[in-house]
């Protein structure tokens, strides 16, 4: 009898529904209950996933919008979430296998290389922000202003592609520290309008008020670009 009880008891510590039920929320986990941004890095592919405290078969149930499963095929086979406390956050199909494994990188923000995906992002829906703009919104005429009135160069953003990147033509005049940095590229990187130059050089601008954009990190003689 006491040999049976063993068995039992081990066939009932090896099922599913008790390892199931061994599974807790621990403090990163409850941190995560709510409404995420999910996104490619670009953020030009973004939908929300839900995060809830109801059971599955393989961890915690997760909700995606609709258009999730047309911007990224795999949340379809998503049958749960577990995130253990020091640990990383994993998206699990309906045989527990990890599917996305996310680490935190920044607070609040997760990451995931995700072989044919690139890298996948979750962040919080209310602190992540408008998604960014468009190339070919901001495509046209700029002015790079050194201060408040100083007009330093002329640029064209173009919407055309050229190398990694899109096309940007410095207009003759320029200022000849824009001028030796030779920004020949411009791009969307997240929330952030890049210019680069062949050397790996580039310029980081981040949007402010009235549609213009601000160079970061800032400098006591901001430089900003400004629409023409």
């Amino acid at each position: 009898m006491f040999r049976l009880a063993l068995i039992a008891l081990a066939v009932a510590v090896g099922s599913p529904a008790s390892a199931q039920s061994t599974v807790t929320l621990g403090d990163s986990a409850k941190a995560l209950i709510g409404t995420w941004e999910f996104s490619n890095a670009d953020r030009d592919k973004i939908c929300t996933a839900t995060f809830k405290e109801d059971r599955t078969k393989v961890g915690f149930k997760v909700e995606f919008d609709k258009s999730c499963a047309e911007l990224f095929s795999l949340v379809t086979s998503v049958a749960g979430w577990t995130f253990p406390n020091n640990d990383l956050l994993r998206l699990l199909d309906a045989q527990g296998k990890a599917l996305v494994e996310f680490s935190e990188v920044e607070d609040g923000i997760y990451e995931a290389p995700t072989p044919g995906f690139g890298v996948l992002f979750l962040q919080n829906a209310a602190a992540a922000g408008p998604p960014p703009k468009p190339p070919e919104q901001l495509a046209g005429n700029w002015t790079i202003m050194r201060g408040p009135d100083k007009i330093v160069c002329n640029v064209t953003l173009a919407n055309t592609p050229f190398r990694d990147d899109l096309a940007l033509t410095v207009k003759p005049g320029c200022d000849q520290a824009i001028t030796r940095l030779g920004f020949t590229q411009w791009r969307v990187d997240r929330a952030e309008l890049v210019l680069v130059s062949p050397r790996g050089i580039s310029w980081r601008f981040e949007e402010i008020e009235g549609g213009n954009w601000r160079r970061i990190p800032g400098i006591a003689e901001p430089i900003t670009l400004v629409r023409q």
